[in-house]
């Protein structure tokens, strides 16, 4: 069943969304996503808030906070049923089109009657969209690129959804009598950026009591099929997961097997081959003799294989396997290695939590050091000034020393403009610990005038970090495109980091092109971006999405102890 919170999170960004539609005041639409993002971060159950606990969770005053207990009340909530009765729910799925805004749903529909995706393109291939103001050729040809982007995810959720999910039916199955051992598997435990189906496993005498429970979970909208080994279902939400289950004495061949991927597992069971043994889900067999061999765990069953045990995440045929019978795999970056975090937000720009709540949580983490690296200028929307930002540098010099062993940075996430230039002159960039730079507009340069700003960017003494490198959304936004090469090339030449941003919506850099940077000598800083403080836990996503680029702690900078970072981060001017 979907958490409270972000039933009302969903909620309230559909009623953001219904009010640009609809033309309605762009500031509320703005306080109502603000709000959304801040239940999202709440760590208590909104639903067993009273207003007085409600309101006092940035972002939402007396009026939200009356929508959200009348939600709980009523199941539903008036004013929303009102703005949503006069708009298709066709309509509001277009405005998830990648480059196709409120302003022109609304005016799709109402000109030309257009309430579907299908809809939508059918019209802009009969080229009905060239009379209407705004719609050229040009953004005909984005908006069914945009259309493409949301069609390739498919029934495809994003990694946090997946592993939110598969989480709690785990902890449920867990906790039923019988049950042995239960995790998830398949894509997600390799840390896939989006999870087509969600794979659990579960090892039990009898299988029937497991089954049954998982049949009867609150999330199940339709089993699909149900039998003694394997039950499948469709959860309220649409996502199929599927769950085995396996005796305890398999329970190994079994992980190893519905593990993946299909490429490793190909090449696993062709090493088994030529040992004249038969690798499956139930074990590894002696072909001649069909005795059992192992099955018991993974380690074993690798190692009858000639193979170290090989992480879930390098599980993907892109030489693991020969690392592994070398003996050579690497010593993965984990998240207990990480010793802070360089890119976080508070509520003086787009973060929903204090300055000092966002303090406390990540000293909760154990952290050594931590960077706040609230927004620059050059992005207006977030309204910062020089005032501003020393007001926040002053306050984290006072709190530096309060909260345990964790040291206080104090930085900033800067824009890096069309030119390759950031927010702020020299002088004003001196005072800062760390500098995240990153591009939030002009998405749409050309190959070289976007290879040129981001190496003008790593060429800046004063930026360490560039954040979220290829500024991609999944399933919304492309990345841009740049001559990457020449970016890792610079990046090393200059002593400049690049994220792996773990936001799950971004994972960027991803795995591939951690890969390539590696092979250039860069280095990187696994950060949260986060904007709450449930954000500060997601990143854990990114030191999988990490692993799958085979970084060890000694390729992350956060990683370090701080007087190494602190020699890091004071750049080394360019070498030629």
């Amino acid at each position: 069943m979907a958490r409270p919170n972000d039933e009302v999170e969903s909620l309230l960004r559909e009623y953001a969304d219904l009010l640009a539609i609809t033309g309605g005041d762009a500031f509320k639409a703005r306080a109502y996503e603000r709000a959304a993002r801040a239940i999202a971060g709440c760590h208590d159950d909104v639903s067993t808030l009273g207003a007085r606990e409600l309101k006092a969770i940035p972002g939402v005053g007396k009026s939200i906070a009356d929508k959200i207990e009348e939600y709980f009340r009523d199941g539903r909530v008036a004013a929303f049923e009102e703005v949503r009765a006069r708009i298709p729910a066709g309509v509001r799925q277009l405005i998830e089109i990648p480059t196709l805004g409120p302003k022109k749903a609304a005016l799709l529909h109402d000109q030309l009657g257009i309430s579907s995706v299908d809809e939508l393109a059918d019209a802009i291939k009969a080229e009905r969209l060239r009379g209407l103001k705004g719609f050229g050729p040009k953004t005909e040809e984005n908006i069914l690129h945009g259309i493409d982007l949301m069609r390739q995810t498919g029934g495809r959720v994003l990694l946090d959804v997946a592993m939110n999910l598969a989480e709690e039916i785990v902890a449920t199955l867990s906790a039923v009598t019988g049950c042995l051992r239960c995790t998830y598997a398949g894509s997600l435990r390799r840390y896939r950026e989006t999870i087509g189906d969600v794979d659990i496993l579960a090892a039990a005498t009898d299988s029937a009591p497991i089954m049954a429970a998982f049949r009867n979970l609150d999330l199940v909208d339709e089993v699909i099929a149900s039998g003694e080994k394997k039950t499948s279902i469709r959860t309220t939400k649409g996502l199929q997961v599927d769950l085995r289950v396996v005796p305890l004495e398999a329970w190994g061949a079994a992980l190893q097997y519905f593990t993946g991927s299909q490429a490793h597992n190909v090449r696993t069971r062709e090493i088994a081959v030529h040992a004249k043994l038969k690798l499956s889900e139930y074990g590894l067999f002696d072909v001649e003799t069909g005795k059992l061999v192992v099955s018991e765990t993974e380690e074993e069953v690798y190692r009858r294989l000639g193979l170290a045990w090989i992480p879930p995440t390098l599980r993907e045929d892109r030489g693991e396997i020969d690392a592994a019978a070398r003996d050579q795999l690497p010593g993965l970056v984990t998240e207990r290695d990480l010793r802070g975090d360089l890119h976080t937000h508070t509520d003086l720009t787009d973060g929903v939590a204090t300055l000092e709540d966002m303090l406390e949580t990540a000293a909760q983490r154990g952290y050594a050091y931590y960077a706040v690296t609230d927004h620059a200028p050059n992005l207006v929307m977030q309204r910062m000034s020089d005032e501003k930002m020393l007001f926040q540098r002053a306050r984290l010099r006072e709190l530096d020393g309060k909260y345990g062993r964790m040291r206080l940075l104090h930085g900033t996430e800067l824009n890096i403009d069309a030119d390759g230039d950031v927010d702020w002159p020299p002088d004003f960039l001196e005072g800062f610990d760390v500098c995240v730079a990153s591009v939030h507009s002009s998405f749409g340069q050309s190959r070289r005038d976007m290879t040129r700003r981001l190496v003008r960017a790593c060429e800046n003494p004063h930026v360490n970090i560039i954040g979220h490198p290829t500024t991609r959304l999944i399933g919304r936004r492309d990345p841009v495109d740049a001559d990457l090469a020449e970016v890792f090339r610079a990046c090393a030449r200059t002593g400049t980091a690049l994220e792996v941003n773990s936001l799950p919506d971004r994972l960027d850099l991803r795995d591939e092109h951690i890969l390539w940077a590696k092979e250039f000598g860069v280095k990187f800083a696994i950060n949260s971006d986060a904007h709450s403080t449930q954000n500060l836990h997601g990143i854990s996503y990114g030191v999988g999405t990490a692993q799958r680029g085979w970084l060890t702690p000694d390729d992350v900078i956060n990683t370090w102890p701080l007087t190494r970072l602190r020699k890091f981060l004071l750049k080394a001017s360019p070498t030629p």
